[in-house]
């Protein structure tokens, strides 16, 4: 266990999170009042006084000026300085440095609207923020890309739609979404979806006037309802909001066993612009262990399905650090998807969340999960560039495997401006379905406004879902 003693509370966060970085897994806490000095667990100091930031941890002393500093740079100060001392204790230095948030393109981004110039940027990651130089280089290419995907949109009036449908044909074992076997909740479905066009036609009413920019249907699984409940809900969104401007519509068809001809005539009939198709990895043993009930044969007839009904900017998921998978496995999946050839690729490493079964299994996983390198993600960054492709977005997320990152890659002209979007934070999402996040910008942190994850709850509670909603929108000024 770890112990943090802080003479400023406020700083406690940073530092847990910062050193839950350097010792994924340990558990850390503020200092008690009956903790022993010579208890077996760590403790780290952080005095903040007069003009000094001191931290020290078993003998080991960093102290960092902050005369004169404003309360963000204090904070950058005590965690550089954390950082130090951790890395001296573990021998490890982080490719993302003290960055323990989870949007690191944000910070650079901010840079760029300084008027930084690309060198100034790259200096000062590394010499404020301890960011390696593989990482700021990555960061800044990213975030220039990013610039130019966000003058598409309307950034003043417009906003982006997310729709979020809970059920799946099965829950991935490291899945924390809001997902919901498709089978088990057929008596559901029709009452979800009847509760959902409530929402969007609430909804439409209340944004009249606002230009709608991206719409992106995620999950869960999209696909995994039927055909016909597809249709009913794109007849409601083409009915209800004005699409003819839509710069880009997403369907998360991410699981192949929940892909038919017919759902996907659906989609492309209502001016679908973009589907992904989420093997994962391509080997048919990882796929059975983690609990996806297709194989590697059923993401090539997808994708050849989805070809054939028109279909010419997909995205494929992966994920890196799943049980049992190595470098070689590896290999074996950047081989068969480069045979896909998608319009763009999403490499995730895997993170441990709470509300998986990982975690709840996780003595069972934690010996054959994770083992992530720079040297073994290098397999699919050598697959984007092989598939023509730039990194466009990318996020980190808490208990991240190897402390790296998210990374998406596309094409030319087939990334994924809602990705960017909800990223950036500069324009609202509006969130409908179950599970969805609203987040409506306020000049600081954007208002969050959560949908209930459970569907039966969703369908129960629409009425006061839309109240609130619109609560929000007055409250933040856009009604």
């Amino acid at each position: 266990m770890v112990v943090v003693d802080l003479n400023d509370q406020s700083f406690f966060y940073d530092v847990m999170s910062l050193t839950g970085e350097f010792l994924p897994g340990e558990k850390i806490k503020e200092k008690p009042l009956t903790f022993e000095e010579n208890s077996k667990d760590t403790l780290i100091s952080v005095i903040l006084s007069g003009n000094e930031a001191v931290v020290s941890s078993k003998g080991l002393v960093e102290k960092e000026n902050i005369e004169g500093f404003e309360r963000r740079e204090v904070k950058s100060g005590v965690k550089r300085a954390v950082y130090r001392i951790l890395s001296k204790q573990t021998g490890r230095n982080l490719p993302w440095g003290t960055l323990s948030g989870i949007r690191p393109i944000k910070l650079i981004s901010s840079y760029l609207e300084e008027g930084l110039s690309p060198e100034t940027i790259e200096n000062k990651l590394y010499r404020e923020y301890y960011i390696s130089e593989e990482k700021a280089k990555k960061g800044l290419e990213i975030a220039c890309l990013e610039k130019e995907l966000l003058e598409s949109a309307d950034l003043s009036r417009g906003y982006s739609l997310y729709i979020g449908i809970p059920f799946c044909p099965s829950v991935c074992l490291y899945c924390s979404f809001s997902s919901y076997p498709v089978k088990r909740y057929q008596n559901v479905t029709g009452s979800f979806v009847e509760a959902l066009k409530k929402e969007i036609a609430a909804t439409a009413e209340l944004l009249k006037g606002h230009p709608l920019d991206t719409v992106y249907i995620g999950g869960g699984t999209p696909t995994a309802l039927s055909e016909y409940e597809l249709s009913d809900i794109f007849d409601a969104l083409s009915n209800d909001f004005t699409l003819s401007g839509v710069k880009e519509l997403t369907v998360e068809a991410g699981r192949p066993d929940s892909i038919t001809k017919e759902k996907l005539s659906v989609l492309k009939k209502y001016g679908v612009s973009r589907i992904s198709i989420n093997p994962q990895t391509m080997n048919d043993e990882t796929l059975k262990r983690i609990g996806r009930a297709h194989t590697a044969d059923s993401v090539r007839e997808a994708f050849e399905l989805s070809r054939e009904t028109g279909f010419t900017n997909i995205n494929c998921d992966i994920i890196a650090g799943l049980p049992g998978e190595g470098e070689i496995e590896y290999q074996n999946t950047a081989k068969e998807v480069r045979k896909l050839s998608p319009e763009s690729l999403t490499v995730h490493c895997l993170a441990r969340k709470r509300a998986s079964r990982l975690t709840e299994e996780w003595d069972e996983y934690k010996d054959s999960a994770f083992k992530v390198t720079e040297s073994a993600l290098s397999v699919f960054y050598d697959l984007s560039k092989e598939l023509l492709m730039r990194p466009y977005y990318l996020y980190r997320q808490k208990n991240i495997a190897g402390n790296l990152e998210n990374t998406g890659y596309s094409k030319e002209g087939a990334s994924c401006l809602y990705n960017v979007l909800i990223m950036e934070e500069k324009q609202p999402i509006i969130a409908l379905g179950a599970g969805g996040v609203s987040k409506l910008l306020t000049g600081k942190k954007p208002m969050r406004l959560s949908n209930p994850k459970d569907p039966l709850l969703y369908i129960e509670g629409t009425e006061d879902i839309i109240r609130k909603k619109k609560e929000g929108l007055v409250r933040t000024g856009w009604l």
